[in-house]
């Protein structure tokens, strides 16, 4: 698929998705004969996982790293430091995403507080 589609099913910007490419984010894959990058569903995988670790803070260094270990996992399904350090990916999205629940409860309570003054 061309970039306008990958960039259209994850809702990312073109600028983005190269971005992504430029840093290493996504594998070589063939390009047409005027140039242009023909991505692939493996492509589009590892950019929904990236879409899903950027609103936790992750660094482009951390979803590299991530995308590494699930690729290595995938060539050496069991490998017991590969799953150890993927329950340490689970466990720190796990507290993000903690952390994002409290900070919307906070923002809800904040909508709340200035809805009940308006009804004054």
């Amino acid at each position: 698929m061309h970039i306008g589609e990958l960039a259209e099913i994850t809702g990312l910007s073109l600028r983005t998705i190269r971005h992504y490419d430029e840093m290493g984010l996504l594998p070589d894959t063939k390009r047409t004969d005027g140039g242009f990058r023909l991505f692939t569903e493996t492509d589009l995988e590892r950019l929904l996982v990236v879409r899903s670790m950027k609103p936790l803070g992750f660094t482009l260094e951390q979803m590299a790293e991530l995308l590494e270990i699930v690729d290595q996992l995938s060539d050496k399904s069991g490998d017991p430091e590969l799953l150890t350090r993927l329950d340490r990916y689970i466990e720190e999205a796990g507290a993000r995403r903690d952390k994002l629940e409290m900070k919307l409860k906070q923002a809800d309570e904040f909508i709340a507080g200035l809805r009940r003054r308006t009804k004054s």
